[in-house]
C-alpha cells in the first residue's frame, strides 16, 4: 500500500518543480498519510481504507496542510522561476564534471609527487606546478558552479539527478574499497616483506616509490566520484548525510582493521605462507567479496535503488575483467618448477677449459680429451605456468635424463626453449622460462649455448628481442658459468648469431661450431616463416675463410639453427623418390599437423655457401617435431633433432618415439660420429 501512496503523491506533485524543499515534504507528506492509512485500517477493510484516503486528500494544498504547509507554502511551489529542464541540465554538468574530471587527474598526480618529493627532492620542483595546475582548475570549476547553480527542475531534470545521485553515491563508496585494497597490497605486503626479514628498509621504500603510481588511479577515482556526488548534491540533496557520513566512517574503520589483521597473520604464519605476494592477492580477493555483499545488502539504506540490472554493461564489465585478469596471469612471472631444479644434482663432467673474446664475441674450450661431446636438444617448450607446470617438470626431467645418460662436454639447444603463446600455454611470459633452464643447467654444471626459434619472442611475449637479450647476457659465462651467450655480436640479421671453437690441447681447431638465427616470421601472413639472410650467409663465409686462413687448411665445422633449410625438403624428396644422391643414416620424419618439411619459403644461400666452401660437414636443426632424420645431401649431413616438447603439439605429450636428443662425438682429426638418443632408449 506504501507503493500505492507514493505513486499518489507523485501525481499530486507532477507539475511542482522539484527541488531539495520540495523533495522533503513529500518524504513528510508520505509519512503523514501513511499514518492516517493506518488509522483508517483499524475501522475499515484496506481498499475501502484507502479509497477514503483518497476521497479525504484530493488535492495538493489538503495533503500539505496534513504535514503542516500553509497554502501560500503551495504557492510558492507552483509558481517557482528559474525552474531547469533536462536538456541544459545535463549541458550544464556534462560542463562541470569534464572540469571535475581534470581537477582530479590533477589533483592525483599533486598528491604521489608530493608523497615521493619527501624522498626524492628534485620531484618537488615537479609537483609545485602541477598542485597549481589543479588550484587553477578547482578554482574554475568554484566560479562556474556559482553561476550555473540551479535549486528548482522539471520532472526529468529531476529523476535524472536522483539516477545520478544513486550511482555517484555506490561509486564514492566503492572508491574507498578500491584506495584501501590498492593501498593495502602495494604497501603492506611491502612492510611485510620489511617485518619477515626478507628485504632491507631501502628496498622496501625503492619498491613502494616505484610503485606509487598505481596508486594515482584509487586517487584519482576517490577525488572523482565523491566531487561528482557533491556536485548532485548542491542541487537536490537525495542523499542522508549523516547516514552516509556513518557509513563511510564505518567502511574506513572496516578497511584498515582488515588489513592490519591480515597483514599480522602473515607475519604470525610466516613459515605456512609460501609467497606473502599470492596471500595479499588472496586477502585481497576476499576484501573483494566483502565489498560486494556490503553493496548489497547494507547499502540499500543509502539508495534510491539499491542494484540495477544492466545486462549489456554487465558483460561489457565481465569480459572486460576477465580478459585484463587472463592477460595479467599470462605475463605473470612464475617460477613453478623452482623446488625440482634446486634438487637437481650436478651432472658427472669433464671440467673445460673456456675463453671469451671480448671484441669478437667467440667462445673457446680447450678439449680436455681427443674426443668432445655435443649433445643437441631442440624445441623443449617451457611455458613457466601453472597450467604447464606438469609438462614443464615432464620437460626438465627429459632433458636431465638425456645429460646424465650421455655426460657431454657441451650442449646446444637449437630454438623454441619457450613457449610464450597466451591460452596454448597459458602464458605469454619467455623471461620466467629462461630464467628456470638457466637455473637448471648452472646446477647441472655443464656448458650450454643456444639458437633462437621462433616462439621464443613471440610478438605478445612480454619481453622483446632486445630485453631477451640483455635477460641472456645476464644470465651468460660472467655470471653462470655455464651459458655461453656472447656479450657483443656481429652486426648483421637475427637475434643471435655466434662462433664457439672448440679446439684440442695443442690449440689447433677441432670443430667450428656456427649458431645460427633462422629469424621468425616474414610478417607477411601467419606463420609465414623468415629465413638465414644473406647478411647472415657472408658473416659465416667470412669467418670460415679466416680460420682456413689461420689453421692453414679447410677448417671442419657445424651449423646448427632452428628453422630447416629449404634442401632439407628437397634431400626428404630425393629419399622418398630413392635417389642415390641422399644417404639415410637413421631416423623417421613423421610430421603430419602443416607440411612434411616446414620450412621457409624463402630460399636461403646458405645451403649452397656450405657447398662451395667445403667446410661444414653437418647441419642441425629443430622446429618440425616429428621429424628427426638425418640424411646426407651433396656432402652436407642434414639432421633434424628430436624434439623434448610434452607442451605445444596438441597431443604430443602421449606420444614418444619422436623425443630424445642427439649425441655428436667430435674427434681431434675433425670427422665426428652421430647417434640418436632416443628417450624411450634411456627408460628402457
Amino acid at each position: 500500500m506504501e507503493a500505492k501512496i507514493q505513486i499518489f503523491i507523485e501525481m499530486l506533485f507532477e507539475n511542482i518543480p522539484y527541488s531539495e524543499e520540495t523533495f522533503l515534504a513529500q518524504e513528510k507528506i508520505r509519512k503523514e498519510l501513511n499514518r492516517e492509512y493506518e488509522k483508517l485500517l483499524e475501522k475499515n477493510a484496506a481498499d475501502f481504507a484507502f479509497e477514503q484516503l483518497l476521497n479525504q486528500y484530493r488535492s495538493l494544498p489538503s495533503i500539505a496542510a496534513l504535514a503542516g504547509y500553509p497554502k501560500e507554502e503551495v504557492q510558492k511551489w507552483r509558481t517557482q522561476s528559474g525552474v531547469k529542464k533536462l536538456v541544459p541540465l545535463k549541458k550544464e554538468l556534462s560542463q562541470q564534471k569534464r572540469q571535475i574530471f581534470f581537477f582530479s587527474i590533477f589533483t592525483s598526480l599533486a598528491l604521489s609527487y608530493l608523497f615521493m618529493s619527501i624522498w626524492q627532492r628534485q620531484l618537488l620542483m615537479l609537483s609545485i606546478p602541477v598542485t597549481l595546475v589543479s588550484l587553477l582548475l578547482w578554482y574554475r570549476y568554484q566560479r562556474f558552479e556559482k553561476k550555473n547553480c540551479c535549486k528548482y527542475f522539471d520532472m526529468g531534470a529531476f529523476l535524472h539527478l536522483r539516477a545520478l545521485s544513486d550511482q555517484y553515491l555506490k561509486r564514492s563508496i566503492n572508491s574507498v574499497f578500491l584506495f584501501f585494497a590498492v593501498t593495502s597490497v602495494y604497501f603492506l605486503s611491502q612492510l611485510a616483506f620489511f617485518w619477515l626479514g626478507k628485504s632491507k628498509s631501502a628496498e622496501v621504500m625503492e619498491n613502494v616509490l616505484a610503485s606509487l603510481y598505481v596508486m594515482e588511479f584509487p586517487l584519482f577515482f576517490c577525488v572523482k566520484n565523491f566531487l561528482y556526488l557533491r556536485l548532485i548534491n548542491r542541487r537536490i540533496g537525495l542523499i542522508d548525510r549523516d547516514g552516509y557520513k556513518k557509513h563511510l566512517v564505518g567502511l574506513c574503520i572496516f578497511s584498515i582493521l582488515y588489513w592490519l589483521l591480515a597483514t599480522t597473520t602473515a607475519i604470525v604464519l610466516q613459515d605456512k605462507i609460501h609467497y606473502i605476494g599470492n596471500y595479499f592477492l588472496f586477502i585481497a580477493v576476499l576484501f573483494s567479496l566483502c565489498a560486494l555483499l556490503y553493496n548489497m545488502t547494507l547499502r540499500k539504506k543509502l539508495t534510491f535503488q539499491n542494484i540495477t540490472v544492466n545486462k549489456k554493461r554487465i558483460a561489457a564489465f565481465t569480459s572486460l575483467a576477465l580478459a585484463a585478469t587472463l592477460f595479467l596471469v599470462l605475463r605473470k612471472d612464475t617460477w613453478y618448477t623452482q623446488p625440482y631444479i634446486n634438487a637437481i644434482p650436478v651432472v658427472a663432467h669433464k671440467s673445460q677449459e673456456i675463453a671469451y673474446n671480448e671484441e669478437t664475441g667467440v667462445y673457446t674450450i680447450i678439449a680436455k680429451e681427443e674426443d668432445f661431446k655435443v649433445l643437441h636438444l631442440t624445441d623443449i617448450h617451457l611455458g613457466g605456468s601453472l597450467y604447464s607446470l606438469r609438462k614443464d617438470l615432464k620437460a626438465l626431467h627429459a632433458v636431465y635424463k638425456e645429460i646424465s645418460y650421455t655426460e657431454p662436454d657441451l650442449v646446444v639447444v637449437t630454438g623454441d626453449l619457450t613457449f610464450p603463446m597466451g591460452i596454448m600455454s597459458m602464458s605469454l611470459n619467455n623471461s620466467a622460462p629462461v630464467g628456470q633452464f638457466a637455473a637448471f643447467m648452472r646446477n647441472i654444471g655443464i656448458p650450454w649455448a643456444f639458437t633462437y626459434g621462433n616462439h621464443d619472442t613471440e610478438s605478445l611475449a612480454t619481453t622483446s628481442e632486445e630485453g631477451l637479450d640483455s635477460l641472456y647476457q645476464s644470465l651468460s659465462y660472467k655470471t653462470s658459468g655455464t651459458l655461453l651467450y656472447p656479450y657483443v655480436q656481429p652486426d648483421i640479421s637475427g637475434r643471435n648469431n655466434q662462433l664457439i671453437e672448440i679446439r684440442n690441447r695443442d690449440g689447433s681447431l677441432m670443430q667450428a661450431l656456427f649458431l645460427i638465427d633462422s629469424n621468425t616470421y616474414t610478417g607477411e601472413g601467419l606463420n609465414v616463416y623468415d629465413y638465414i639472410h644473406d647478411d647472415q650467409v657472408d658473416w659465416y663465409a667470412e669467418e670460415v675463410v679466416r680460420l682456413n686462413r689461420e689453421e692453414g687448411r679447410t677448417i671442419p665445422s657445424m651449423v646448427f639453427f632452428h628453422i630447416p633449410l629449404q634442401e632439407y625438403r628437397t634431400a626428404y624428396e630425393l629419399y622418398e623418390q630413392g635417389s642415390n644422391e641422399v644417404t639415410y643414416f637413421f631416423g623417421e620424419n613423421g610430421e603430419k599437423m602443416i607440411n612434411k618439411i616446414c620450412c621457409s619459403d624463402y630460399l636461403s644461400k646458405l645451403f649452397d655457401t656450405m657447398v662451395a666452401l667445403g667446410s661444414t660437414k653437418a647441419a642441425f636443426c629443430g622446429h618440425d617435431h616429428y621429424n628427426n632424420m638425418s640424411l646426407e645431401y651433396k656432402g652436407i649431413r642434414l639432421t633434424y633433432g628430436m624434439s623434448i616438447d610434452y607442451l605445444a603439439m596438441p597431443g604430443i605429450e602421449q606420444d614418444t618415439a619422436q623425443r630424445g636428443a642427439e649425441l655428436i662425438t667430435l674427434h681431434a682429426d675433425g670427422t665426428f660420429d652421430l647417434v640418436q638418443i632416443p628417450l624411450t632408449s634411456i627408460d628402457n
